[in-house]
């Protein structure tokens, strides 16, 4: 049991840091300021080159640490399973980071913190899991008390208008959806009778993606107008390289997380890494917390406190 925790921390650590440093390079990379005031629109192809860097990783992963002889991608329904969950892990991924030429980083972040809900109510009705009451209570403590940290009225969208949802938040309503779709499926997979890897997981689901996504970019013609945009901009892509290096080196820990803990505690993981992330930040420069922060950061701490000690 003790090295389980060990084991869950460790995991939990590396995707605080890799996806610390990469929530930076994704804003300077889709909000950055170009010459010309052109925009970075190519958001089919920055995906699309991470998850090409995702499936280079996984490939030296598997070659550095084979799976067991026990371990295999499962029979017929388990490949169907991996298109399946890479799609909607591709919509969910496209939608998200589209979401950021209509709405604010900080509205996206808030929006993504949510993101324990739909994994949690899809993995009942689609991935046949079940949970207590009292799990249901704490993960929506903890989803509350993120929101309540993180809101702030004077960085609301743009895009929307009094009463009314904008082009923004209705992508964000899709990720959230695909995000609950693919946890469903992972636990599908987790429930089946081959024992799924991380290495694996990764491969697969890279390697669906980057057929799905080859396809869109062929279609928008982004594999024409992409490196365009990087030959006008050179500067863009040593981002972009890190970018794919941080998501590569992230995304292991995240399947990692998924094969050995389930999706439900690796999307609480995420969401409260953005929550420690912004905290940390608070800190670190000096500034002052609303008393309505400091509200939600104790709930986000009496979740996590009380998810820890009554598991299930």
């Amino acid at each position: 049991m003790m090295n389980k925790n060990f084991k869950f921390i460790g995991t939990a650590l590396g995707i605080f840091f890799c996806y610390f440093y990469y929530g930076i390079l994704q804003e300077t990379i889709t909000r950055g300021k170009y010459a010309n005031d052109e925009k970075f629109t190519f958001t089919l192809s920055l995906v699309f080159t991470q998850c090409v860097v995702n499936y280079l990783y996984s490939i030296i992963i598997l070659q550095i640490s084979p799976p067991a002889k026990n371990v295999s991608v499962g029979p017929q329904m388990k490949k169907s399973l991996y298109a399946i969950c890479a799609l909607t892990y591709i919509l969910a991924m496209v939608t998200s980071n589209m979401s950021l030429q209509w709405v604010s980083y900080p509205t996206q972040v808030v929006a993504k913190s949510c993101k324990p809900i739909p994994v949690m109510v899809l993995g009942v009705l689609v991935g046949g899991r079940s949970y207590s009451l009292r799990k249901y209570l704490f993960v929506f403590s903890i989803v509350i008390g993120v929101g309540l940290f993180m809101y702030n009225p004077n960085k609301a969208s743009k895009s929307s208008a009094p009463g009314g949802l904008g082009v923004g938040e209705l992508l964000l309503i899709v990720s959230l959806a695909m995000d609950g779709l693919t946890g469903a499926v992972q636990e599908r997979m987790r429930s089946g009778a081959a024992k799924l890897n991380s290495g694996l997981l990764m491969k697969y689901m890279n390697l669906y993606s980057v057929g799905y996504l080859l396809v869109a970019i062929i279609v928008t013609q982004e594999i024409f107008t992409f490196p365009a945009f990087i030959s006008r901009h050179p500067s863009v892509l040593p981002n972009i390289i890190l970018f794919c290096l941080t998501s590569a080196l992230g995304q292991f820990f995240i399947y990692m997380m998924v094969t050995d803990f389930g999706p439900l505690p690796c999307s609480i993981v995420t969401t409260t890494r953005k929550f420690f992330t912004v905290l940390f930040s608070v800190f670190f420069f000096g500034n002052l917390l609303t008393e309505l922060q400091w509200f939600g950061a104790a709930v986000v701490f009496l979740g996590l406190s009380l998810d820890a000690v009554y598991k299930g």
